[in-house]
């Protein structure tokens, strides 16, 4: 089925040669898909006058529209519903209107899928990106001690084969006639609510005890062990090649992203980061003088200060990467949506670093990214 990439124009053309004017009723909705012979109940209606001189014709733009109808979102769980999504259904139906008066409407294109995701300029108008493998990049770099999951489209997907040390360990194949919602499947080997070790055991309604046999343990030990995935999808197979990475210095930060097809991505922060916070704030000057003698208080504030607050930045550093990543930092940096595991809960961020120059192995040797984002909240909670 045909896909619309909300970020992207997508256009609806019109073209007949005694084409007078032309309306365009869309639908938008979640859940199943509707049949053929389905009846709209138009989200919009769109009318407009034909225009052109060696024959009529209008162009209805209705991805801006569409986008407005994806509640995307993120809790940490990537498990999509009604109310977090970054897929909606939407159907469309043409009625033409001739010099002569008469109109005709054509039949209801059906059962588009609509992605929060993009095209560029090179991928042309109206891009599409029909593939089951929802992701750039074929080396994918972890933590030892955290889940693999990977993103693909249900509907354009045969299998997904997770292999460690060349025997397979667990085979994912697509179900059918599943809701909009649920068109974008994370196909991981781990529980959607475990992110960790640690998790596995509390999740199981067991005891964390963290001391150094355990710390030893976890450096040694791969918990997810998953080192290729085979994607055998419509554009072909894919192998990924997967890079479970040790880091014993650092605390690594997981950033999920909604990558340029509309889908939560994973991208690991290794290295170094650093906290700062800036603060805005109002102030003006008062008076302390005591009326009834004259003098004031040495311990009082001349000058006051009100509506204080502030927002928390960090400096990160990415850690080595392959050349390979650099589309997907291209992907960061454009993303509209992103969060942060900090602290043990999922927090919204913006990325600050506008300016990105692009390594490569040739020109740079060891490819390493020091990004800025800001946490996109006051730090003093002025939700109201």
């Amino acid at each position: 089925m045909a896909k619309i990439n909300v970020r992207s124009p997508y256009f609806v053309n019109i073209f007949d040669a005694n084409l007078s004017f032309a309306r365009l009723d869309v639908e938008i909705y979640t859940g199943a898909a509707h049949a053929t012979g389905h009846t709209l109940s138009p989200t919009y209606t769109l009318t407009s006058t034909a225009a052109g001189q060696f024959g009529f014709y209008v162009n209805f733009e209705i991805a801006t529209l569409i986008k407005d109808y994806i509640a995307t979102g993120f809790n940490g769980d990537y498990t999509s519903s009604a109310s977090i999504s970054t897929t909606i259904n939407v159907d469309y139906q043409i009625t033409k209107t001739l010099i002569n008066n008469t109109s005709t409407t054509e039949t209801a294109v059906l059962g588009l899928r609509a992605f929060d995701g993009y095209g560029y300029f090179e991928d042309g108008a109206n891009p599409e990106l029909l593939q089951g493998l929802l992701i750039s990049n074929k080396i994918i770099i972890k933590p030892d001690d955290s889940p693999l999951r990977i993103p693909v489209d249900n509907e354009n997907t045969n299998s997904v084969a997770f292999f460690n040390k060349g025997e397979q360990i667990y085979v994912w194949t697509p179900s059918i006639g599943l809701d909009i919602e649920d068109q974008v499947q994370y196909v991981s080997t781990a529980s959607t609510d475990i992110s960790s070790y640690r998790d596995r055991v509390e999740n199981s309604s067991g005891t964390f005890e963290d001391n150094a046999c355990i710390q030893r343990f976890l450096r040694n030990e791969t918990i997810y062990p998953v080192d290729e995935v085979i994607v055998n999808a419509v554009e072909g197979v894919s192998v990924l090649k997967i890079q479970n990475t040790e880091e014993c210095k650092y605390t690594p930060y997981k950033f999920t992203f909604i990558n340029k097809y509309g889908v939560y991505q994973d991208l690991w922060f290794f290295k170094r980061s650093n906290l700062s916070m800036k603060k805005k704030e109002e102030t003006f000057r008062s008076s302390t003088l005591l009326s009834s003698s004259g003098t004031y208080n040495t311990f009082e504030h001349q000058d006051k200060t009100f509506n204080i607050n502030a927002k928390e930045s960090l400096l990160l550093n990415t850690g080595f990467y392959p050349e390979e990543y650099n589309e997907v930092f291209r992907q960061f940096a454009l993303s509209e949506r992103v969060w942060i595991k900090y602290n043990d809960k999922t927090l919204p961020v913006t990325v600050k670093s506008s300016d990105f120059s692009f390594q490569t192995k040739l020109n740079d040797k060891l490819i390493n990214y020091t990004i800025e984002v800001e946490f996109a909240f006051n730090k003093l909670n002025s939700v109201r």
